[in-house]
């Protein structure tokens, strides 16, 4: 009897060391694909990784990266229903080219809904006189990249987003 017990408090407790060692991996692996450092760093490191043409590059310092305000949500979101606790855009202070890339830094469990908004609100023809030939919204952990552009220009930036 005595023998019993002492092995099933054995099997117990390495059930509910299992449990808590799968429970440690599983929480160490949603936090590691946050990315780290402000928005602001984040897209810096996507210009100067991106595999970029150098059109493009050339042009980069005309280029301005803002903190994303309230009165900038509708015309860069189109809408102001969305809900973040950090955004940037960065976008061609005068151009004729349809160009803009955003990240947003959502509550964990809003990336899905975040993104299916963008998607639902996104305008590739907001510019006057030029469309965005691509949209791409892509998240990481709790930062969403949202991009309207070129093609090239999109996949080069996704790419570099993806390799943070």
């Amino acid at each position: 009897m005595k023998r019993r017990m002492k092995k099933r408090l054995v099997v117990g407790v390495m059930i509910v060391l299992t449990g808590l060692v799968c429970c440690a991996c599983g929480a160490q692996g949603a936090s590691a694909d946050n990315l780290e450092g402000s928005l602001s760093e984040i897209m810096a490191s996507l210009y100067e990784n991106a595999d970029l043409d150098q059109d493009f590059r050339d042009v980069l310092d005309s280029y301005e990266t803002y903190e994303l305000t309230d009165e900038m949500k509708v015309s860069v979101l189109g809408t102001d229903e969305i809900t973040y606790k950090e955004g940037v855009v960065s976008m061609p202070m005068m151009s004729s080219v349809a160009y803009q890339c955003v990240l947003l830094r959502v509550e964990a469990g809003d990336v899905d809904t975040v993104k299916q908004a963008l998607k639902e609100n996104a305008n590739p023809d907001k510019w006057v006189c030029v469309s965005a030939e691509t949209t791409l919204i892509e998240s990481r952990g709790d930062v969403i990249f949202f991009i309207m552009c070129d093609k090239d220009t999109a996949y080069a930036m996704n790419s570099a987003f993806q390799n943070l």
